[in-house]
C-alpha cells in the first residue's frame, strides 16, 4: 500500500513538474511573440517617421530652390536695370558734353566776331 501511495505522489510531482515547465515555456513563447509584435510596430512608427521627415526636407528643398531662383532672378534684375541705368547715365553725359561742346564752340565764335568787327 505504502509503495503504492509514493508511486502515486512521484507521479503527481513528476506532473506538476511537466506543467511547470509547459506553463514556463508558453510563457517564454507568449513573450517572444509580443517582443516580436512590438518590434514590429516600433519598426512602422519609425518607417513613418522617417517618410515624413523625407518628404518635409524635399518640399523644403524644393522651396529653397523656388527662393534661390527668385533671388537669382531678383538680381539680374537689378543687374539689368544697373547696366540701363549707366547706360543711360553715359548717354546723358554724352549728349551734355556734346551741347557744352557747342555751346563753347558758338561762344568762341562769337568772341572771334566781335574780335573781327572791333579790328
Amino acid at each position: 500500500k505504502k509503495a503504492r501511495n509514493k508511486d502515486r505522489q512521484k507521479e503527481r510531482q513528476t506532473e506538476r513538474k511537466t506543467d511547470r515547465k509547459k506553463d514556463r515555456q508558453k510563457e517564454r513563447q507568449t513573450e517572444r511573440k509580443t517582443d516580436r509584435k512590438k518590434d514590429r510596430q516600433k519598426d512602422r512608427k519609425t518607417d513613418r517617421k522617417t517618410d515624413r521627415k523625407k518628404d518635409r526636407q524635399k518640399e523644403h528643398g524644393s522651396r529653397l530652390q523656388l527662393q534661390k531662383d527668385g533671388q537669382t532672378e531678383r538680381r539680374t534684375d537689378r543687374k539689368t536695370d544697373r547696366q540701363k541705368d549707366g547706360q543711360t547715365e553715359r548717354r546723358t553725359d554724352r549728349k551734355t558734353d556734346r551741347q557744352k561742346d557747342g555751346q563753347t564752340e558758338r561762344r568762341t565764335d562769337r568772341k572771334t566776331d566781335r574780335q573781327k568787327e572791333q579790328k
